[in-house]
């Protein structure tokens, strides 16, 4: 499979990278730009605002005649937003090509994802689906601390310059397959944005945000919780196994996923990532955190594919659209996360009890995981003519 799947996983790789590297370098580029970090930071949140909302509304439009060209124009996006972003010479030009970034990505997360579901079989769409998300986190993991290090040793413009390279790799790869990519339905704009009134789909994109808040976004404090907590020695080594967790669930879970499938995965894996958060907050032991560190990486990466797969059930043709939603929840909520814990930092509460915060955020999303699995998505939703219209 990832010989059908590579440039799909390449794309996604380089787009893990860049969507968290920027936090590695930000004193450099405030020091090089001539501006205050709070500013740069500003480039997080333009990128992030311009993800959430290219994906479900821009995806349709770019997919309509042409897979390829969708994955195409998406990676163009988001590389030529990069390559500004190295060269920008003021925070205006810097913010402006983090938007343009942020919309190439939307769209090609979208588009990558379902394009992956749809050259697999339904026996494999697990695996498929999850390999696409071990590119993400893939990026993230390995991507971004080698990004610091180029940071560090050449400056924060061939950081980003490493993301123009990976992203010109697949977008060659992307271009140069021969055989051709399957065709993607596309909805209306206003059909997509429907799809937020069904019960099911909105509680799973409430589900995606709970989730980035309790994952992504408590891993921006990693190294200060473990400072406070007496753990520093460790603190790089607690990093590498958030990130290595991270790769090893989302490259393992394929398997199981399309063996047992995400009814009775998505509550098992919520648990396990309110469990692991719940030891943070109880323990200072060194082993307990090395254990629960990479189960909580192992989880919040592993719930990505998990729930797409649920929620794609009988909807395949309003996949991409349910994942653009699926993955701007995810991207806002770690965005969310990361400010929420920003400000009970700001108001005197200790790094080492954000993890209860984020637990208690976790017992939520499990309630929720629960309830859905038991819910409307067990069963067929009703079908619609656009459901019964065979895809072109």
């Amino acid at each position: 499979m990832i010989g059908r799947l590579w440039p799909l996983v390449a794309a996604t790789t380089s787009l893990g990278i860049d969507a968290y590297v920027l936090a590695g370098v930000l004193p450099q580029i405030a020091d090089s730009l001539t501006v205050s970090v709070a500013a740069i930071g500003l480039g997080v949140t333009a990128f992030t605002g311009a993800y959430a909302l290219a994906g479900p509304l821009l995806s349709g439009p770019l997919v309509a005649g042409s897979t390829k060209r969708a994955l195409a124009v998406a990676l163009a996006l988001f590389n030529l937003g990069n390559l500004v972003t190295a060269l920008a010479p003021g925070i205006a030009v810097f913010l402006a090509a983090r938007v343009v970034a942020g919309i190439g990505a939307g769209v090609l997360t979208a588009v990558a994802t379902a394009t992956a579901a749809a050259m697999a079989t339904d026996r494999e769409r697990g695996r498929a689906m999850a390999l696409v998300t071990f590119g993400l986190s893939t990026g993230t993991v390995a991507g971004v601390p080698v990004g610091m290090l180029i940071g560090r040793w050449a400056g924060w413009r061939w950081t980003m310059g490493l993301v123009v390279a990976i992203g010109a790799i697949s977008m060659a790869a992307v271009v140069a397959r021969r055989a051709p990519y399957p065709a993607i339905a596309v909805a209306r704009i206003g059909e997509n944005l429907r799809l937020l009134r069904t019960p099911a789909i909105a509680a799973g994109v409430v589900l995606a945000f709970l989730l980035g808040v309790a994952s992504l976004g408590l891993y921006t404090y990693l190294v200060p919780m473990a400072g406070e907590r007496g753990l520093a020695p460790w603190a790089f080594t607690l990093v590498w196994l958030w990130g290595i967790g991270g790769v090893a669930g989302a490259a393992l879970i394929g398997r199981p996923l399309d063996a047992l499938g995400s009814r009775r995965l998505l509550p098992a894996v919520v648990a396990v990532l309110a469990l692991t958060l719940g030891a943070l907050s109880l323990s200072d032991q060194a082993a307990v955190w090395v254990v629960a560190v990479a189960l909580w990486g192992a989880a919040g990466w592993a719930s990505v594919p998990v729930l797409q797969h649920l929620l794609l059930q009988w909807r395949q043709r309003r996949a991409m659209a349910i994942i653009a939603f699926q993955m701007a929840a995810m991207y806002l909520g770690s965005a969310a996360g990361a400010a929420l814990g920003g400000r009970l930092l700001d108001h005197g509460t200790s790094a080492g009890a954000l993890p209860g915060w984020a637990g208690g955020t976790a017992l939520l999303a499990l309630a929720l995981a629960w309830a859905i699995t038991r819910g409307r998505t067990a069963h067929p939703p009703a079908r619609t003519q656009s459901d019964l219209t065979p895809v072109p």
